[in-house]
């Protein structure tokens, strides 16, 4: 499993950091009781998703494997 950079790309990382960022802006607004900020929170990490899907359109994520790599892992 470690040897397959799940998740290592520029595209995981970005979409992953601006939902982090949005999760605490949402648990802040929560405490603070204030319905508004909280979902504005929650639309900064729908976003991340956004951002995330986007770049890896861009081609900035993880690129597929070929089929015979993908056949010879599922013979392992």
């Amino acid at each position: 499993m470690a040897g397959s950079s799940h998740g290592h790309t520029p595209a995981a990382w970005t979409g992953v950091t601006i939902a982090f960022i949005g999760f605490c802006i949402a648990g802040a607004f929560m405490v603070l009781a204030n319905p508004v900020g909280f979902w504005a929170g929650m639309a900064v990490v729908a976003l991340g998703g956004v951002v995330g899907m986007a770049m890896k359109a861009a081609g900035m994520g993880m690129k597929k494997p070929a089929a015979s790599l993908a056949q010879a892992r599922s013979q392992v």
